[in-house]
């Protein structure tokens, strides 16, 4: 039977296979004395021969994404789904507070791809992109919170003023960038970039984001571009 760890802020527990595991303000594993958090929250338990994790609350969801983020499910209260990864994180937001836990089980049933493994590492991405430095410096700063940490969606991206002052753009440079790259994406066939003939889409930060983290054109060994002052300070002669 394979053994199944969970790690929280540094701490280890082992599950008992003959048990269910409780995560919440109360149980096994108490996450935070926080009152937005269900006293019984998730509960993880051995059944057919695979672990499972359930949603035991009645309003908080939670997002569980294998190492690296390739495989991502939102668990909605009373869902449950099984755990097949060798290395998986679960997500949730409890009022003003998010935290994250570790997943790690010996013997997995499904392991990403050899292909998945090098494209999350940064190594390759799946279809050439020709960005300058400045338009991915771009994404990556409207990206940043899913690439700091696996299970962020789309609604906790950052707003397009809140990335264009990460970067100490003007709204007029960022909105031009912006233009441009979904310009770009949107000619190599990328869709939901553009709302119709001569409009962009209302939601397209959003959609270049979720194309950009799951296609690996962005990825985690990214983010050093953040903190690169020639390029953060570079003019669009450099573009």
């Amino acid at each position: 039977m394979p053994r199944l760890q969970i790690e929280f802020s540094g701490e280890w527990f082992t599950l008992d296979p003959a048990a269910a595991f409780v995560i919440g303000r109360e149980g096994d594993l108490t996450v935070d004395d926080n009152q937005y958090l269900h006293r019984a929250f998730l509960e993880i338990r051995h059944q057919d021969g695979l672990w499972w994790l359930a949603n035991v609350g009645s309003r908080l969801s939670a997002t569980v994404s294998s190492a690296g983020g390739a495989v991502q499910s939102w668990l909605s209260p009373g869902a449950r789904l099984p755990i097949v990864f060798a290395d998986a994180s679960i997500v949730f937001t409890a009022g003003p507070t998010t935290y994250e836990l570790g997943v790690h089980c010996d013997d997995a049933s499904f392991s990403l791809s050899p292909e998945a493994q090098r494209r999350s590492s940064g190594e390759t991405t799946v279809m050439p992109v020709g960005l300058t430095q400045l338009q991915k410096l771009l994404i990556v700063a409207l990206a940043e919170p899913m690439l700091r940490r696996d299970g962020v969606g789309v609604s906790e991206l950052p707003s397009s003023g809140a990335a264009a002052e990460r970067l100490g753009w003007t709204m007029s440079r960022f909105n031009r960038k912006l233009d441009n790259v979904c310009d770009k994406l949107d000619r190599m066939g990328v869709q939901g970039l553009r709302g119709g003939v001569g409009k962009l889409a209302s939601n397209r930060r959003a959609r270049l984001v979720e194309y950009a983290v799951s296609s690996q054109l962005v990825t985690r060994a990214d983010l050093g571009l953040l903190d690169d002052p020639a390029l953060r300070d570079a003019d669009d002669s450099q573009d």
